[in-house]
C-alpha cells in the first residue's frame, strides 16, 4: 500500500455507512490516513467547495466520474481496513503535485 492510491472501502458511521472511494494519504505499519473522495460538488456551500480538490485525471485514477478529494477531514483507519483490497488506481503525478500545492495554501 502506498500514498496516493485510491481504494473503494465501506465507511461506517453510527448505524449506517457507505461504500466509497478513498485516497490513501499517509501510510504506516498500523494505520492509514485517508481523505474521502466524492462526486458531489455543485450542491455544496462555498466554504465546503474550498476544501474540495478536483481530480483532473479522474479516469487515469480509476474513477468512474469526475471526482473531488474532500480535504476537510483526514481520517485515520487501521491498516486492517484495507486487508484484501487492491487499489482501483492512483493519482497521476500531475494531480499529486496539484494536491500538494492545494494543501500547502
Amino acid at each position: 500500500m502506498f500514498p496516493y492510491e485510491i481504494y473503494v472501502i465501506h465507511m461506517a458511521w453510527g448505524s449506517g455507512g457507505k461504500t466509497r472511494p478513498v485516497l490513501a494519504f499517509i501510510v504506516s505499519e498500523s494505520s492509514v490516513d485517508i481523505y474521502q473522495i466524492t462526486t458531489q460538488y455543485d450542491s455544496k456551500s462555498k466554504e465546503i467547495k474550498e476544501l474540495y480538490f478536483k481530480i483532473n485525471d479522474w479516469v487515469q485514477a480509476g474513477l468512474d466520474r469526475e471526482s473531488y478529494v474532500d480535504t476537510g477531514t483526514l481520517i485515520t483507519l487501521p491498516i486492517d481496513a484495507f486487508k484484501g483490497k487492491t487499489p482501483v488506481g492512483t493519482l497521476t503525478d500531475a494531480d499529486k503535485q496539484r494536491l500538494f500545492e492545494f494543501l500547502s495554501e
